[in-house]
């Protein structure tokens, strides 16, 4: 078992208190908006105890004690998961994240034109895939999975009555008969728009948006937000095509590849496939890549359900998805309990309440809020008492 030393990254939409309060720092001078735990060549976690070791590097030197055997006959000698904590005091790019086959196959492409893998421009980080789950600890918002076009047409619709004509393509494109064509061809339209045309579009659909009563008047308040943030990006606009999501503290929702979404703000509990592949459409000032983006989303209308956790122990419950690289679960704990959970390989450990103590043979590690533990997969079984809630990371499967 070993404490880890996390990086957090500084993005510009990032929380000012949030990482603070949560690890029991004072708070930043500037925006904390992730905080990594895993062995991501990116930002790899340290060892506590060894402080110029990373768990990367501990991976490398001893890959079956530390992960397992089953797991490194699978995935080779890496953690195929990332865990982080989320924390967005303002909304995120509009974004998707490849298939593994669109992964592979755009990594070696950059490599081969010897894109630099640090470039900013660069898509394609590493050759995986990035599903995701996010677990709000609070309240979140997000923007997520394409609706229905006729319900959009509609809304578009009543924003071409409130002024904004220059919708009307859209709008048509919308009722379209095949609904995946219909919204690539929406889409496609008002992404690839000249950018006086763009941001002419922004403006008189975001200028229709604030006069707007009716059952999308969230929708069109993100919007207005959106679009005061990034003046003229007509990402403002297309975002108007997702379902919103507001999420309370322990529900989840489950991303895989080629879904289109845009965090907006709130704190959460994140994990994913351990890559950092995002292909972006705009709302940021990041390197933004719209043929990539229409090359890599799935354009069916789809709804993203809430993911109930299921019992998965005395006092565990787990965030169950189709996605074998991770899985993860929320230990619960009252005074004087204790959880002994089933071993499932390499796991990391993330306290975000209470304090507890973690102990395996004759090794105890005190677990305080905000700490984070790695356990090898040769640890053994280990004991969680204490009063406070964990995040457990694991690999998936059966």
């Amino acid at each position: 078992m070993q404490l880890l030393t996390c990086t957090i990254q500084p993005y510009a939409w990032g929380s000012r208190t949030a990482l603070a309060e949560l690890t029991g720092r004072p708070g930043p001078t500037g925006p904390e908006a992730e905080l990594w735990m895993g062995a991501h060549p990116v930002a790899p976690s340290r060892i506590e105890s060894s402080p110029e070791e990373t768990l990367l590097d501990r991976i490398e030197a001893a890959p079956e004690p530390t992960l397992g055997a089953p797991v490194v006959q699978r995935y080779g000698a890496r953690l195929p998961y990332l865990l982080k904590v989320l924390a967005a005091a303002q909304p995120l790019s509009l974004q998707a994240h490849p298939s593994v086959e669109q992964a592979r196959a755009g990594f070696d492409d950059e490599e081969r034109r010897g894109v630099p893998r640090d470039a900013p421009t660069r898509n394609y980080k590493d050759a995986s895939a990035k599903p995701e789950l996010l677990c709000a600890l609070g309240p979140f918002e997000a923007l997520c999975g394409f609706r229905d076009p006729i319900a959009t047409a509609d809304l578009f619709d009543a924003l071409v009555h409130l002024g904004a004509t220059s919708l009307e393509p859209t709008v048509r494109a919308l009722r379209g008969s095949d609904p995946a064509a219909a919204l690539r061809q929406a889409f496609e339209g008002l992404m690839t728009l000249p950018r006086p045309a763009a941001a002419s579009v922004a403006a008189d659909a975001l200028g229709a948006a604030a006069r707007y009563e009716g059952p999308f008047a969230r929708e069109c308040g993100w919007a207005r937000q959106l679009g005061e943030l990034y003046p003229g990006d007509v990402g403002a606009v297309t975002a108007l095509l997702l379902h919103h999501v507001e999420l309370s503290a322990g529900e989840a929702i489950y991303l895989d590849a080629g879904n289109l979404h845009a965090y907006l703000r709130g704190t959460a509990v994140e994990i994913m496939a351990s890559s950092d592949n995002v292909l972006r459409g705009g709302l940021t000032p990041k390197h933004v890549d719209v043929p990539e983006l229409l090359r890599v989303l799935d354009f069916h209308p789809h709804r993203v359900d809430k993911l109930a956790p299921r019992p998965a122990g005395p006092h565990e419950r787990a965030y169950v998805t189709p996605a074998p690289d991770f899985r993860l679960s929320r230990i619960e704990l009252s005074a004087r309990e204790s959880a002994r959970p089933l071993r499932r390989g390499p796991e990391i450990l993330l306290s975000v309440r209470g304090s507890m103590l973690l102990e395996c043979g004759r090794a105890a590690v005190p677990l305080a809020q905000g700490t984070a533990v790695f356990i090898a997969a040769s640890d053994g079984e280990y004991v969680l008492s204490g009063e406070g809630t964990a995040f457990r990371a694991t690999v998936g499967g059966d």
